[in-house]
């Protein structure tokens, strides 16, 4: 072999390829130390450096000032406590609605499958709002008595994750090769005994990382709990909240922010360890099974999914005709009000002019967030040719999760008590907004698009190389082609996120530029008949634009939810 052609067949794995995926990390990087660990250090240190820098090693009294409190262990109890009690709920419901959806050939199971994917897409204030609606004094169910109840924080966590579990186990189902279950049957084992022995433990891996997705949405809940629990039932995301908007009390905000990080890791590390050892199920050749006929065993998993279908059918229904009427009156005055501002509304604009900030805010993180998320997917997603650069990309690629495990509470204050100084004096910038929206919103696009490119056969970048393209020109010949529709999926999700976010968004937006989420919150918390009318008409405004757009996702047949 002459040097040219040796020089050809190194330059997949060579210096270029390289600097060139560096690169490619560097921007995100930044941003991710800029705009995550900064105002998240800058919030560690006001509650474990009171004195500034007068102190070297941390104050750790805190923690024990913090966890003897009666008040922060009922919080960190009550969290606990319903995410496993909802996360138990869900699964038990999610699995036999995931068997029919996805294996049996049920009538009109594509919307089916559309009404239980409904609810996951709603922002989690919405969300709140609903039930509400629905159990509050004059709502459909208001004589039962359960409005600000853990039992209505509980439902409303079944009634959002539920899509999670149907999604994740349906999608896992339709891919099992069937003919270990059919041997089972033709051996005489009836269809319980085939079920445990035989379906469920195939089943299992997706079932855990199910269940564990489901916990993290539950036990870091904030716009349901808020709504809902207010300040008798409150989660530690909204205990977090509560310490540093109104109690100021910063050491108690930051231990609570720890704590939930270290709890959010171990469960992710507890759930990768048992996923690791569990075996997953043979993939059937040749794509999904046909879908079974309807048949007298089914009847326990067909009431489960009614069950489903009535806990998202009813709330929604609930908000919808609650928004229509006022003074126990068909009226659309609530829709009428949106192009208003009343004294008792305490707003300084009309709702419509927040819809309006709402999506132009969204659109900005989203391409924010898409940008620098496809970045970091071609990077993560490459092959290392040695155990060390293995070990750089798998770090990488946690470093771009951790988001996900920190309060977005803590990032919204964490970025007021941080970029309020030269050279990043942002706190009155419209910028800052948009970019705590894309850093929520990151990790779903990495997840989204970094198993697609994962997929892809190194050998045709490898063959694209060969050829003289540089690695750009193999991206854009090689991976681009192949996650055109996952890049939009992801678009849309991430629209979605950003146009529901409601966390860091309260702290920094400005009241002059409120985004809808907010104006829900604080039309719903005022009192009087109209305020709380209209803050079911803006509700309603808002779950129509997030299920817009994440109709792209369902659209595109990605499984954006299985991407966790």
């Amino acid at each position: 072999m002459d040097r040219r052609d040796e020089r050809l067949s190194t330059r997949p794995g060579g210096r270029g390829q390289r600097l060139a995926l560096a690169g490619a990390a560097a921007l995100p990087l930044a941003f991710l130390v800029v705009f995550f660990a900064v105002p998240v250090g800058g919030m560690l240190r006001l509650g474990f450096w009171p004195q500034g820098g007068s102190q070297l090693w941390p104050d750790l009294g805190g923690f024990a000032d913090v966890l003897g409190r009666s008040r922060t262990q009922r919080v960190i109890g009550f969290t606990f406590g319903m995410a496993a009690a909802a996360t138990a709920l869900t699964v038990l419901l999610g699995v036999p609605a995931a068997y029919v959806l996805h294996r049996l050939a049920v009538p009109g199971r594509a919307v089916l499958r559309a009404v239980v994917t409904l609810p996951f897409v709603l922002p989690t204030v919405v969300v709140g709002v609903m039930f509400r609606s629905l159990l509050a004094d004059g709502g459909p169910l208001g004589g039962l008595g359960l409005d600000g109840s853990p039992v209505a924080i509980l439902a409303a966590f079944v009634f959002f994750n539920t899509a999670v579990v149907v999604r994740t186990v349906g999608v896992s189902w339709e891919a099992l090769d069937h003919r270990a279950e059919q041997a089972a049957a033709a051996l005489g084992a009836s269809p319980a005994t085939v079920f445990r022995t035989v379906t469920l433990p195939a089943l299992a891996p997706a079932v855990w990382s199910a269940a564990s997705v489901v916990f993290l949405f539950c036990s870091t809940a904030f716009g349901v709990v808020l709504v809902l629990g207010g300040l008798r039932y409150g989660t530690v995301e909204t205990e977090i909240y509560l310490l540093t908007t109104t109690l100021l009390d910063l050491r108690g905000a930051a231990v609570l922010s720890v704590l939930q990080f270290v709890a959010v890791v171990a469960m992710l590390a507890l759930t990768a360890a048992i996923q690791r050892r569990a075996t997953p199920g043979t993939r059937r050749p040749g794509g999904a099974a046909a879908a079974l006929p309807v048949t007298r065993a089914a009847i326990p998993a067909l009431a489960a999914t009614a069950v489903v279908l009535a806990l998202v059918v009813v709330p929604v229904g609930s908000l919808v005709l609650a928004s229509l009427r006022r003074d126990g009156q068909w009226t659309l005055a609530n829709y009428s009000a949106l192009a208003g501002v009343s004294r008792a509304s305490g707003l300084v604009e009309p709702v419509w002019a927040a819809v309006g900030t709402s999506l132009r805010v969204a659109v900005d993180a989203t391409l924010l967030a898409v940008t620098l998320g496809l970045l970091v997917a071609v990077v993560v997603s490459r092959r290392a040719r040695s155990a060390s650069g293995a070990g750089v990309l798998r770090v990488l690629d946690a470093a771009f999760m951790v988001p996900l495990g920190i309060s977005a509470v803590t990032v919204g204050f964490g970025f007021l008590v941080t970029l309020d100084r030269p050279p990043l004096d942002l706190r009155s910038s419209p910028i800052l907004v948009p970019i705590a929206q894309a850093m929520v919103a990151l990790p779903l696009v990495v997840r989204t698009l970094a198993p697609v490119l994962r997929g892809i056969d190194d050998r045709q970048r490898q063959a694209a190389a060969t050829l003289g393209a540089s690695p750009w020109r193999a991206l854009l010949a090689v991976d681009l082609p192949a996650i055109r529709r996952p890049l939009l999926a992801a678009t849309g999700f991430a629209l979605a996120v950003s146009l529901g976010e409601f966390g860091a968004t309260s702290f920094l937006i400005r009241p002059d530029r409120q985004t809808l989420p907010v104006v829900v919150y604080q039309l719903i918390g005022r009192p009087g008949a109209e305020n709380f009318g209209t803050g079911l008409a803006a509700a309603v405004v808002l779950a129509v634009l997030t299920s817009t757009a994440m109709a792209i996702v369902e659209r595109l047949r990605v499984d954006s939810v299985g991407a966790f």
